[in-house]
């Protein structure tokens, strides 16, 4: 087995990991960035509405949007960690330093626009790709930094521990500690370690647990999976965001269509045409997330229809194309022409606002594990999060986990033990097998633990789940380790720690809505 030795090893290379990476290289770290595919396969690249940079003329007021959003249960440290070190970040890292495209005014100064929750137009946008202006610019400049060693197609299958990953006795004794992780190049085939003074999980989301999400695939919770069975604590996650507005059409793929539309102009309307949310909430289809995605569902569970609509005609086409081309792009390329017509719309699983637990600078209750971005929580989100915050969250995580640890290194002395050579299997998986598991999976949390959640129906998830566990971890223990075993391995110990949150829970808060069965 081969043996690799970094300061920091980062799982996951989206905006959360790749920053955390320039700031740890900007500290003179060396740095390990892993990632499932390519550079820009990551939720971040897919992000379309905007990130929150103007709040000079009121802070107190978007403190407020966040803790309204989240049903008044947000951490009141991390959003005011958010709300005055947030503008900081974009402007440190985005503006001055990669100086990206934001759209601008007439005058020259950068566009604001509002989104759902919002109270004031404070959110700057690159048309309708934003994550992809972002992300595209951070990974060039990871890229030319000579400290940060990219590998792509590199999947973590667990971390290492003192407790569970050497053969000296004394360590099983330490506390709780994390030294790297054992890693599979899906190239060769091969699992290598990676010994490190800090890892860090930055996995994304765990939207593909369920069998609608707007996150890309392989967005399972591997950081939360991984984080569990190391002992780490987890927080909050039964709080998983059903974005309200994904484009629906038979047959064809599930994708965001962005909030920016509704703080455009656009409404929510049922097949026939009636503008429903105006009778739910005051806010009408600007309402936060979790008020507009519950309230689709249950239009569309009484009156049977299959999706509800954006309308989009209070605004002009040529705005609409010109703010918005990638929207009218794909939606285009399904036959709906956007301009035209109304936008089919259904909920989909689209961000976790609990993970693991973390304080301020990403540290975990196990040493020298930290979580930045969307895999850990410091609370900022609460029971749901407030639009365009999700981008800034990771620029300010992964600066001050990064800033953290380059103190730490500096002053700390680490025990890195060598690893426990990696025992593996040689028969090869069912591929058959494995998505049938998955789609097992995917439709149990769907229609039992989704947007709308009994205790009836997360006791049948949980047995369903239970069951489906032990099938694959028989599974796993007599494979090859592939990429796909590593992610249906995940899967289903996220999506049972999500079902386990949701069933401790029996208060309806944000995102997590339980009705009493009859």
């Amino acid at each position: 087995m081969k043996t690799l030795h970094t300061d920091c090893l980062v799982i996951g290379a989206g905006l959360a990991g790749s920053a955390y990476a320039l700031h740890a290289a900007k500290a003179d770290l060396a740095v390990e960035l892993l990632s499932l595919e390519g550079p820009l396969v990551a939720n971040s690249d897919w992000a379309q509405g905007g990130i929150i940079y103007d709040t000079a003329p009121d802070p107190a007021l978007l403190a407020r949007d966040i803790v309204e959003a989240s049903d008044h249960t947000s951490n009141p440290a991390a959003v005011d960690q958010l709300v005055h070190e947030g503008p900081l970040a974009v402007k440190g890292l985005l503006l001055d330093e990669l100086g990206i495209a934001f759209d601008r005014d007439s005058a020259g100064g950068l566009e604001f626009t509002r989104e759902g929750g919002h109270s004031a137009r404070r959110i700057i946008h690159a048309k309708d790709l934003t994550g992809h202006a972002i992300l595209s610019s951070v990974a060039k400049r990871v890229d030319a930094t000579p400290r940060i060693a990219r590998r792509s197609g590199w999947v973590v299958v667990d971390l290492l521990t003192l407790s569970h990953s050497t053969d000296n006795l004394a360590d099983h004794y330490a506390p709780l500690t994390c030294f790297g992780a054992y890693v599979l190049d899906t190239a060769s085939g091969e699992v290598s370690a990676i010994v490190a003074k800090k890892t860090i999980l930055a996995t994304g989301g765990l939207g593909q647990i369920f069998l609608h999400s707007t996150n890309q695939p392989g967005s399972v919770g591997h950081g939360v999976a991984m984080a569990y069975r190391v002992g780490a604590r987890l927080i909050d996650l039964e709080y998983v965001q059903f974005h309200p507005t994904a484009f629906f059409k038979k047959n064809a793929p599930r994708f965001l269509v962005t909030e920016a539309l509704r703080g455009e102009g656009g409404v929510i309307v049922n097949a026939r045409g009636e503008r429903f949310m105006d009778r739910i909430d005051p806010r009408g289809s600007l309402a936060s997330r979790d008020i507009v995605a519950r309230a689709i569902h249950q239009e569309l569970a009484s009156t049977g229809e299959a999706c509800a609509y954006l309308d989009l005609s209070a605004m002009k086409p040529a705005f609409i194309r010109d703010h918005f081309p990638t929207v009218v792009a794909r939606c285009a390329e399904h036959g709906v022409d956007v301009t035209r017509e109304p936008i089919p719309i259904v909920p989909a699983a689209h961000f976790s606002c609990g993970g693991v637990h973390t304080d301020l600078a990403g540290r975990t209750n196990v040493r020298h594990l930290n979580a930045v971005g969307e895999t850990g929580c410091t609370g900022l989100h609460g029971a749901n999060r407030l639009a365009s915050t999700s981008l800034l969250e990771c620029l300010v995580s992964a600066k001050f986990t990064a800033r953290a640890d380059a103190t730490e290194i500096a002053d700390g002395a680490f025990h890195l033990p060598v690893p426990r050579p990696w025992v593996g299997q040689t028969r090869d998986a069912d591929p058959t097998l494995i998505r049938q598991d998955l789609q097992l999976l995917q439709s149990t949390m769907w229609n039992y633990a989704g947007i709308v959640r009994s205790p009836k129906r997360l006791t049948r998830a949980r047995r369903i789940l239970l069951e489906l566990l032990e099938e694959i971890h028989s599974f796993y223990r007599g494979c090859r380790v592939t990429r796909e075993l590593v992610e249906l391995r995940n899967a289903i110990q996220t999506a049972l720690l999500v079902v386990h949150a949701a069933s401790l829970n029996p208060r309806s808060k944000g995102c997590h809505y339980v009705v009493e069965e009859a």
